[in-house]
């Protein structure tokens, strides 16, 4: 089993750390910033940088790439439909990368971009998901290429994942969604307790990731568009009635936007 750990970057993106420990081997995803991912490496002699797994083009996401290939060789993998920068293998919907030795599936998530890519590692004990900016805890990324249909239909993909499935996504936007949600759903116990656990770990400086399926699908409005009181509150916001669960999803996406 792979060691997963956040090295921070910026002022609240997460470079997911991959970890064999046996074989003092590593991979790093979406390292928009070199820098610490290099300071890891320089703590951590003899180990080995293998791979660098690239979820979509944003600069946040792939700033450092070049400089980390320079230094260390490591391949770079990432979406086919976009422009990655050193790009070695280039990955559509239903191919599988080997990393560190364990298989992960390629699930293309267009929505925030229009080539976002996802990577699934299908473990029966423990499934974890590197879900880049499409799912957050709590939350979705903002619709910068795709339409609401795309994001809404990426995610819904991401939902039908185990239950238990581990969420590694790239920012720490939990507290913020968290706060959305509650504006959705004020009577969700569920959003409440999640909320105070939130706050409890940020004001002791902890991550609040990774997340879960099982999580997401009771506190993430974005994957509720089906609930009676997600739909209501949509519709309230809307000023009309919402008569499908894309149009709540949409509807809500915009008042995110402007929240």
């Amino acid at each position: 089993m792979l060691q997963i750990d956040a090295l921070p970057a910026f002022t609240d993106n997460y470079i997911w750390l991959l970890q064999d420990v046996s074989r003092k081997e590593c991979a790093v995803v979406d390292p928009g910033d070199c820098a610490p991912v290099s300071a890891w490496l320089d703590s951590h002699p003899g180990w080995k940088l293998t791979d660098i797994l690239i979820t979509h083009h944003h600069h946040d996401h792939v700033g450092g790439v070049q400089q980390l290939k320079m230094a260390t060789g490591a391949r770079v993998v990432g979406p086919a439909n976009e422009k990655i920068p050193a790009r070695d293998v280039a990955l559509v919907e239903g191919q599988q990368v080997d990393v560190l030795g364990h298989k992960l599936q390629v699930i293309e998530v267009p929505g925030h971009t229009l080539g976002h890519i996802a990577y699934f590692h299908d473990d029966p004990q423990s499934p974890w998901l590197l879900s880049g900016d499409t799912l957050f805890a709590a939350g979705c990324g903002r619709l910068f290429e795709g339409t609401a249909e795309q994001m809404f239909d990426s995610l819904q993909r991401l939902a039908s994942l185990p239950a238990q499935t581990r969420v590694y996504c790239t920012h720490e936007y939990t507290l913020s969604n968290l706060r959305f949600a509650q504006a959705v759903e004020p009577a969700n116990p569920a959003i409440a307790e999640r909320f105070a656990e939130a706050t409890r770990l940020r004001e002791a400086n902890r991550i609040t990731l990774p997340s879960d399926i099982r999580t997401e699908l009771a506190t993430n409005p974005f994957l509720r568009s089906n609930d009676t009181a997600v739909a209501a509150a949509a519709s309230a916001y809307s000023q009309k009635p919402l008569d499908n669960p894309q149009a709540v999803f949409r509807a809500l996406r915009a008042w995110k936007d402007r929240f």
